[in-house]
């Protein structure tokens, strides 16, 4: 009999749990609702922001983040100039991910090289940021054809075997644990803890007050996206070290930005290691700077843009200002 009421108590909490995070996606998804357009690609259906005028700039967003990371502060410096295209990435921020759909780097950046056809994009520059610069090399080793040139902001471009303690609650395996804790525990946990883990990922630098809503923080909290985070932490490291062996292909030009102290990924480890790795590669480091320079350098990070674009697309009258100096060591 006590076994029997053992498994009624807990079918009860976990009833409770679930009521309770399906309530909270909703308040979160009122308070952060789409901004964008959506297409339907590879049997998804992606959520992208469409701004500006000139050459194309696709731009992706790291893990448990989404677009408005990118939007908050970086595509106002680019607009005027560029034709900036930022997507949610599948199972991330609006975009929807299929049961069962891949989550591996090179099936992600697939379906976005299949965005990109079907926008009829013209080789745009494409711009990644964090696991987003992962995808963004991906795309241009897979998928050459389909890019003139790179920038990548404070990228995951080695295989990260230790998470970053912020990150650590998203090592969960097998899937069936995974999904119990993304409809329980991870909603209510991660809306007690999100000013700190805000605060953590902007380390050293301060996150701004309204990043949660303004820059999409809420929405890597829901049910659905702590599912895909977590399941692209279990295999981001499979493809890293083929990926790797690869970047000396790689002929195109290619822009890295880090903050000195990004306490994410670290900028001598994924940044200064691919010097050796990527002829002709532009590395810039802020000094002081963490991990989101989209957000608190996005001016450096935009005249980064613009002198990649110089070299990318020299066929195009591009009148931007003078590229900024090299910001600390390099």
């Amino acid at each position: 009999m006590e076994w029997i009421v053992g498994i009624a108590i807990f079918a009860a909490v976990n009833a409770a749990l679930w009521a309770i995070s399906s309530r909270i996606d909703r308040y979160i998804e009122a308070k952060v609702p789409p901004e964008g357009r959506f297409i339907e690609v590879g049997g998804e259906r992606i959520h992208y922001q469409d701004e500006g005028s000139g050459p194309a700039l696709v731009m992706i967003h790291g893990l448990t983040g989404c677009g408005r990371n990118l939007t908050y502060a970086l595509s106002p410096c680019l607009r005027e100039q560029f034709r900036v295209i930022t997507l949610d990435r599948p199972g991330s921020g609006y975009s929807s991910r299929s049961p069962g759909a891949r989550v591996d780097i090179p099936a992600q950046a697939g379906l976005i090289a299949e965005f990109i056809r079907t926008l009829d994009l013209d080789r745009p520059l494409v711009l990644g940021h964090s696991l987003g610069g992962a995808l963004a090399l991906s795309l241009a080793l897979d998928h050459p054809q389909l890019v003139c040139g790179l920038v990548l902001v404070a990228p995951l471009t080695h295989p990260q075997r230790v998470l970053p303690l912020m990150f650590l609650s998203l090592w969960v395996r097998p899937a069936w644990l995974r999904g119990w804790l993304a409809r329980t525990l991870s909603v209510p946990l991660g809306m007690l803890g999100r000013k700190g883990l805000i605060k953590a990922v902007f380390a050293p630098e301060p996150p701004p007050e309204d990043f949660a809503e303004r820059g999409g923080g809420l929405l890597g909290l829901r049910s659905n996206n702590f599912y895909c985070a977590s399941s692209e932490v279990a295999t981001m490291n499979n493809d890293l070290p083929e990926m790797v062996r690869r970047y000396p292909q790689l002929t195109l030009p290619v822009g890295l930005i880090y903050g000195s102290g990004d306490r994410v990924l670290s900028y001598r480890k994924h940044g200064e290691s691919m010097l050796g790795k990527l002829p002709g590669l532009r590395l810039e480091i802020i000094e002081g700077a963490g991990h989101m320079l989209p957000v608190t350098a996005a001016e450096p990070v935009a005249d980064l843009v613009r002198d990649i674009a110089r070299q990318a697309k020299p066929r195009h009258h591009l009148a931007f200002a003078p590229a900024t100096a090299v910001l600390g060591p390099s």
